[in-house]
Parts: C-alpha cells; sequence; structure tokens
C-alpha cells in the first residue's frame, strides 16, 4: 500500500510541475542578452567609451547627445509626397492660410484641422478622408466640418474653400503638404 501511495505522489508531482519546454533559451536570438563586452564593442564603434564608474574615461551627458542626434539623423523621414515637412517642432501644429481657388494637399499620415470658412474634401482617387472626429470617410466635393480632425492615409487628398468662400481660410496641418494655386503651382511657403 505505501508503494501505491509513493508512486501516486510521484506520478502527481510530475504532471502537477510546470513544463519549461516553451520558454527561450537566455541568451539565445529569441531571448537576446546585451552583455557588458557588446555594449562596450557597440559603443566604442559610435566613437565613445564606457567608464566604470564616475571616473573622466566614460561617455558624458553632450557625448551621449551627440550619439543619439546622429542616430536620429540616420532614420527615414515621412515626406513622400514631397511637400513641405513637418519642423524640428516635434508635433507641433503648423497654422496655413488659404485664399479663395487654393487647395491643400497633404502628404500621407498627415493630419489636418479646418478652423474656420466652408471648405470641401478633395482626392484624386474614389477613396475619402477619414474624419476621426465624425468616424466617417469624407468622399471628394464632402463639405469638411470645422474643428474636426482629418487623416490623410495617402498622397493626393486635401481640402479647398467652398467657390462662395470669399474669406482666408485657416487650416491647421500637423505633417507634409503642399499648397497649389488654381493654376496647379505651388504657393511658395
Amino acid at each position: 500500500m505505501k508503494k501505491v501511495i509513493g508512486l501516486g505522489m510521484v506520478i502527481l508531482t510530475v504532471l502537477a510541475s510546470p513544463i519549461h519546454a516553451a520558454a527561450p533559451t537566455p541568451g539565445s536570438a529569441d531571448d537576446p542578452v546585451v552583455t557588458k563586452s557588446y555594449l562596450e564593442q557597440y559603443v566604442q564603434g559610435l566613437g565613445g567609451s564606457v567608464g566604470t564608474g564616475g571616473g573622466s574615461n566614460g561617455l558624458t551627458e553632450s557625448k551621449i547627445k551627440e550619439i543619439i542626434a546622429q542616430e536620429m539623423a540616420k532614420l527615414p523621414t515621412n515626406n513622400g509626397g514631397g511637400g513641405t515637412p513637418s519642423t524640428g517642432q516635434g508635433n507641433a501644429m503648423k497654422v496655413v492660410t488659404l485664399k479663395a481657388g487654393q487647395t491643400i494637399l497633404a502628404d500621407a499620415g498627415s493630419e489636418l484641422i479646418v478652423r474656420n470658412g466652408k471648405t470641401l474634401a478633395v482626392s484624386n482617387d474614389d477613396n475619402g478622408i477619414p474624419d476621426v472626429t465624425a468616424g466617417k470617410d469624407l468622399a471628394a466635393g464632402t463639405v469638411v466640418q470645422n474643428n474636426h480632425l482629418l487623416i490623410f492615409p495617402r498622397d493626393g487628398r486635401g481640402v479647398k474653400p467652398d467657390l462662395k468662400e470669399t474669406a482666408d481660410v485657416y487650416v491647421m496641418v500637423r505633417g507634409g503638404y503642399v499648397v497649389q494655386n488654381a493654376d496647379g503651382s505651388k504657393v511658395p511657403q
């Protein structure tokens, strides 16, 4: 009887123990480990050195900022439409004035808010412009509501003042864009 109870305990212990077969091996490609020697080699490749304490042989704050700036400069910018990129102001929105007959075409990924006046959606294809405030797509020729956030998934879409609008229209833009006159010429920014 003791053998049966002992064997039962062993079986229960084996069945109840967690299985670690799915866990990645530390240091493998699925679970990489960054070692001190790797970090030192990487930093030396960038032209710096890693110190071991408060000594003067370590990276300074200015050197770290310089390395970060160099690495950020290597990143691609999202300005595929050739318009005016957003300035180095981070996520700041820029106020743009549209005169009668002008059209603003946003680059892919840009955001736009019409602040005043009556405007119409412009698109070079059958797809619309997402109005995230209203939760719907605006087809070409549709009236754009003021203070609604529009997001442009592709180049070639934008807004223009209604033909009856004579006053300047102000829009806020985040991202790249191009302002065109009625004849198709670009307005210098």
